[in-house]
């Protein structure tokens, strides 16, 4: 019915699942929902299915704002249970936050697939050179700074974010080493940051993707992914089963390892991805 081989069929489902694990093992190390993964990942596969071009960037950055919603919670609790989280930074970006998570989903409505990449590619690559090549005098201040300021930063965060397909994880953690936070603390913090940015961003990406969906009826690879708006059921099925049994394992993983192998780890995945999204927004 789906005009699909079923060969096919059989191999996305196990390669959503071994991405699914992998997109939790990586949230509980770096603190982060797991969408600097499942979003590359979700996007070769539903270019394998053919997903239009239009619509299939927006398509896997809200099915992995989607999926981080179980991992992130997961992830965040094992983070507390280890008593590293600073609830009190969560409670000022609460609502920015969400705020600026849903102006993205407003943006994602009307944007060209290539902002999306953009995003991704910008943000990343300034959060893999400061892990690769920071030190620490590269910093905005020993302390936070006021209210004011961190409300502003809490929806750039939301809206990026929104924008990239992440929990927050990576740009939060930005922030808090710039300004003196320790590497394992700003990781268990921004767990925290999932939970307030995965779900408001998955239901918006279910409004601002059903009428570019009906734009394309009779797509069967539109169908494929079985997409409620901007988000494929699909890959949600098969990516949290996996993704939240292997959460915690990572979260255990990241207090085992020095600060400089956190860095160095995540520096390095990111500039994997920053390579990748720049060969299509040159092509």
């Amino acid at each position: 019915m789906l005009g699909i081989p079923l060969f096919d069929l059989v191999w996305l489902a196990v390669a959503l699942l071994a991405a699914g694990a992998m997109t939790g093992l990586l949230a509980g190390v770096f603190g982060v929902g797991g969408g600097a993964l499942a979003v590359p990942v979700l996007y070769e596969l539903f270019n394998y299915v053919g997903v239009p071009e239009e619509v299939r960037m927006p398509l896997c950055v809200g099915t992995s704002l989607a999926i981080i919603v179980p991992t992130s919670i997961r992830s965040f609790l094992a983070h507390r249970a280890k008593g590293a989280v600073d609830v009190s930074i969560l409670k000022v970006w609460a609502a920015p936050v969400v705020i600026g998570v849903l102006a993205g989903s407003v943006v994602a409505r009307y944007a060209p697939a290539d902002l999306f990449k953009a995003v991704f590619v910008a943000v990343a690559g300034v959060s893999a050179l400061r892990l690769l090549f920071g030190r620490d005098s590269w910093r905005l201040g020993t302390e936070l700074p006021r209210r004011g300021i961190m409300i502003v930063y809490g929806w750039l965060i939301g809206l990026l974010s929104a924008l990239m397909g992440i929990g927050g994880g990576q740009l939060s953690s930005l922030f808090m080493t710039f300004y003196g936070r320790p590497i394992h603390q700003a990781v268990a913090t921004s767990s925290g940051l999932g939970i307030l940015i995965s779900i408001p961003g998955a239901i918006g990406y279910v409004y601002a993707g059903w009428p570019r969906a009906a734009e394309y009826p009779d797509v069967a690879a539109l169908q494929f992914p079985l997409a409620a708006g901007y988000v494929s059921l699909l890959g949600l099925i098969a990516f949290i089963p996996t993704s939240t049994l292997t959460a915690p394992i990572g979260a255990g993983l990241a207090h085992r390892l020095s600060r400089r192998q956190l860095e160095i780890a995540f520096g390095l995945f990111l500039i994997f991805i920053c390579i990748r999204f720049l060969t299509d927004l040159v092509d």
